[in-house]
């Protein structure tokens, strides 16, 4: 029985955030979930996925974040719980069904997860996702911590079915990713058939529909306000003159500092978990016990602002301060000492700093950049096109393990702003500059996104060579299927749609289908397709080799070495090709053989012959 599923009331369990999240959810009825995995929700995902095969719970990863939302509203709007998991940016994804979602609302109760990642540890921005309430109207939580993700998924649910709407879950990646205890609770039995009443003047969003659903939400609003300011989330601790605003982990880091600082009786703390709508009334009380009030918040000054607006309409003038304050800043994951100092400065503590651990005599650590995998096809496919193409052509990229090919010496990226970007700003970039393009795209990426940029740019006529990466699976969060995936291999009935068929579909005239190992033949077809006067695309096809281990039979590896005797030291394996396997001593290259997976890439790249398999 999978983990999440077992366990009596009041046992207690060390989970990781995402796992409390989807005990939460499991405790609370789930019956319908959806996702696009991304770091830091993705584990979440993979939970449901995992139950999916032991129970009735229906689960399935769609093909992009706006499907998932939609997905999941058919069968919120029928009276089933559901939920749907996607980090921050892909909140961008989901934002167009979320905005009228809101206006039509939900019969079951709907949880929507934004995984926000301060600090951006897997992500190209840090988005502060506060703002996706405030912008839909929608009511927002937000846990400190692994106990208090589970307890509010819980709730959320509740009050999503109390007040017909979804309701935001924001966590960041220090509560997704951290392990605490978790007091288990009673598993609801899950509703998994639904009714749907047929309502055309509440759930047809014609302009004369929306007039009067708006007039509803925001009559939702205030029904939300009202339970905001009587919330256990949202606590007032202390009844100190120096007042501390804080929310999520930043709570945690608040305790800390006021334990070290042995100063908790001169503060009141306010905590907000049902922190929108921003609960006014609370925040109230609060404001008229305090003299001085520091906000301890990561990224955007959401809370401050609020503060000082109510402090405004009370007549309350005080000092109220957040950015700015020692190094509290819009940059960045707070941590405790980050806060415990800001604290200290702020309200005039004496405190010593903590002398730092003299480290002088220790060496510095070596860098550890991260890199393409070894045996990774996507390092073969880069090698192959930079080899025809050159340092002058344009390259690009998109989100996935492949987008670490900006990386030197393979430096095949140049571009990226979003999923799915490769293909739409090639089309500009090629009408743009005299110059060859050539974009990289994975094989998930291209179902989420990349088949409208396509279909864009054979309908437009624009001339450059996309690449599709397809290792078989979504490498980059954990390998999760998508619609390319064979999903035999992992004992589950096949739906895999042809990458190649659905290109051939689109209407692209020249097409071709590699196996990048075969350096030659890559290099071949892609001379072929920058030859081509219009879209060419090639389809780079061999299965990731960390994915192949734990759904394909074992193979036996044959490690390569390098024949020292005809090595000529030109080091093309480092310089060009830089499989990590590869390293230097004493002046002589040598592979790791503990690192080889013997996919010979290696030993079509040296002029000289001389890497050869181990006997």
């Amino acid at each position: 029985m999978h983990e999440l599923l077992s366990g009596k009331p009041g046992d207690k369990r060390l989970l990781l955030g995402n796992e409390a999240i989807a005990r939460g959810a499991i405790e609370g009825g789930l019956a319908f979930a959806t996702a696009y995995p991304g770091t830091p929700s993705s584990e979440v995902a993979l939970n449901f996925f995992q139950i999916k095969q032991e129970t009735d719970l229906y689960f399935e990863y769609s093909t992009n974040e706006k499907v998932a939302l939609e997905v999941a509203a058919g069968a919120a709007v029928s009276g089933l719980r559901t939920m749907v998991t996607m980090k921050h940016v892909g909140m961008n994804v989901a934002a167009d069904p979320l905005m009228t979602l809101a206006y039509t609302g939900v019969n079951g109760g709907m949880v929507i997860l934004t995984a926000d990642d301060p600090s951006l540890f897997s992500s190209q921005n840090e988005q502060d996702n506060r703002y996706y309430a405030r912008l839909s109207g929608l009511p927002m939580l937000e846990p400190t911590t692994p106990q208090e993700a589970k307890e509010m998924t819980l709730a959320a649910f509740d009050l999503s079915e109390k007040l017909k709407v979804p309701v935001l879950l924001r966590t960041t990646t220090r509560i997704n990713h951290s392990r605490g205890v978790v007091t288990l609770g009673k598993i609801r039995p899950r509703k998994t058939q639904g009714n749907f009443k047929k309502d055309p003047f509440s759930y047809v969003t014609v302009p004369a529909v929306s007039r009067n659903l708006h007039v509803k939400l925001l009559q939702v609003y205030d029904q939300a306000m009202a339970l905001a300011n009587q919330s256990s989330f949202n606590e007032i601790i202390g009844q100190g003159k120096w007042g501390i605003v804080t929310q999520g982990v930043g709570f945690c880091y608040v305790q800390d500092a006021l334990d070290d600082l042995k100063t908790k009786e001169s503060f009141s703390v306010l905590k907000l978990g049902f922190s929108y709508p921003f609960p006014a009334e609370t925040v109230k009380k609060f404001l008229s016990q305090v003299d001085k009030v520091l906000v301890v918040e990561e990224l955007e000054p959401v809370m401050e602002q609020e503060l000082r607006a109510v402090a405004q309409t009370m007549g309350r003038t005080i000092p109220i301060q957040g950015k700015g304050v020692d190094r509290l800043s819009r940059l960045f994951e707070y941590d405790p000492s980050q806060v415990r100092s800001a604290i200290a400065r702020y309200f005039g503590i004496p405190v010593q700093d903590r002398q730092a651990v003299d480290l002088s005599d220790i060496p510095p650590l070596p860098g550890r950049p991260p890199n393409l995998c070894p045996g990774c096809p996507h390092r073969s496919t880069f090698y192959a096109v930079k080899k025809v193409a050159g340092e002058e052509a344009i390259y690009p990229t998109d989100i996935g393990c492949y987008t670490l090919g900006m990386l030197p010496p393979l430096s095949a990226a140049d571009f990226l702003i979003c999923m799915g970007s490769s293909v739409s700003t090639a089309s500009g970039f090629s009408r743009a500059l005299d110059k060859h393009v050539i974009a990289f795209i994975g094989d998930s990426t291209f179902f989420h996104s990349g088949i409208t940029g396509l279909v864009n740019a054979v309908h437009n006529n624009h001339k450059f060579t996309l690449i599709i990466l397809d290792n078989e699976t979504t490498a980059m969060t954990g390998h999760q299927p998508h619609p390319g995936v064979n999903m035999a291999l992992l004992g589950l009935p096949n739906t895999q749609i042809s990458i190649e068929a659905v290109v051939r579909g689109i209407g692209v005239k020249h097409l071709s289908v590699v196996q990048p190992r075969k350096v030659r033949q890559t290099m071949e077809a892609v001379q072929k397709a920058l030859d081509f006067d219009g879209v060419s695309v090639i389809i780079s096809k061999e299965i990731c080799p960390l994915y192949a281990k734990r759904v394909a039979p074992p193979a036996k590896i044959r490690a390569f070495m390098i024949n020292e005797n005809r090595c000529k030291n030109h080091r093309d394996c480092v310089n060009l090709f830089a499989c990590p396997a590869f390293y230097v001593e004493e002046n002589q290259v040598k592979i790791n053989e503990n690192l080889c997976i013997g996919c010979a890439v290696c030993s079509q790249v040296c002029p000289e012959n001389a890497i050869i398999p181990r006997k």
